[in-house]
């Protein structure tokens, strides 16, 4: 295995001040020059308190943006819903939605967020994951 194969956690970790929140979170660009896959993947930090910041992926940039929450607890917006989210718990913000993350918790909650331009989408059908995921959302 090649050392470009793996990348450990912090491992170029960097704060980011994300759409004009509030307090920096800690980011984490996975694979950001090697993967040819056409989506970026994140692991976001938000320090209890942190935003960030409402926002909305329009027509000049439009993004889906999926928000895995791996630790902790969050508040979503997505359009005027405010969604209270725990450790598992997954929000999917299309583009041309306004949407936002709070920590109101008093412990980090740590995301992984995956992020691309929308397209046709992908025939998961050959893939017996993808046959069990379909016969589990519609048994």
């Amino acid at each position: 295995m090649s050392e470009t194969s793996i990348e450990r956690a912090d491992e170029g970790a960097f704060p980011y001040l994300l759409h004009e929140g509030e307090a920096p979170v800690r980011m984490q660009w996975y694979f950001r020059e090697q993967t040819r896959l056409p989506v970026a993947v994140h692991r976001w930090v938000f320090p209890p308190g942190a935003t960030e910041g409402n926002h909305v992926h329009g027509h000049d940039h439009p993004l889906d943006e999926l928000y895995l929450l791996v630790t902790g607890r969050a508040t979503m917006t997505l359009g005027e819903e405010r969604i209270e989210m725990v450790a598992g718990d997954a929000l999917l913000a299309p583009a041309g939605v306004d949407h936002g993350v709070r920590n109101d918790g008093t412990e980090p909650a740590e995301f992984v967020v995956v992020w691309g331009a929308p397209g046709a989408g992908f025939d998961w059908s050959p893939y017996g994951s993808g046959r069990a995921a379909e016969a589990a959302a519609h048994p």
